[in-house]
């Protein structure tokens, strides 16, 4: 059965950083940065690519599609949620949730596509449901 009660989100804390990538997910794409030195694509969005220590670095849009890479459910919390690593289809993982769908059907390896959550006064938080 999916779970339908939603958890209020609270807004992410922005920085000079990741201004382009919260302005991003407030349009609906997710942002990945590519190290124009290495060609290594990273997540979380940072400056200095964390394979060769570069700073030539740029944002790229990823596809938004990604396999579960590991998974745990939270039923204890007042609203359950399932918190995830998703291996985006560009390489890097990403920690977020899986919404929108029944917790005992999620599995590894399982395909899943990007959606965005409201937050409260914020950019909305990318996350991930089943494909």
């Amino acid at each position: 059965m999916a779970e339908t009660k939603e958890r209020k989100l609270p807004a992410p804390a922005i920085s000079d950083e990741t201004q382009a990538y919260w302005d991003a997910a407030g349009k609906g794409k997710l942002l990945v940065r590519k190290c124009t030195s290495c060609g290594q694509v990273h997540h979380y969005p940072r400056t200095i690519c964390p394979f060769c220590f570069s700073d030539k670095t740029e944002w790229v849009e990823a596809s938004g599609k990604g396999t579960i890479y590991s998974f745990s459910v939270m039923r204890r919390a007042p609203v359950p949620y399932a918190m995830a690593y998703v291996t985006l289809a560009e390489g890097p993982r990403m920690v977020t949730n899986i919404v929108d769908c029944d917790f005992d059907k999620l599995k590894c390896e399982q395909p899943v596509k990007l959606v965005f959550k409201p937050t409260d006064g914020g950019p909305p938080l990318p996350m991930f449901t089943p494909a």
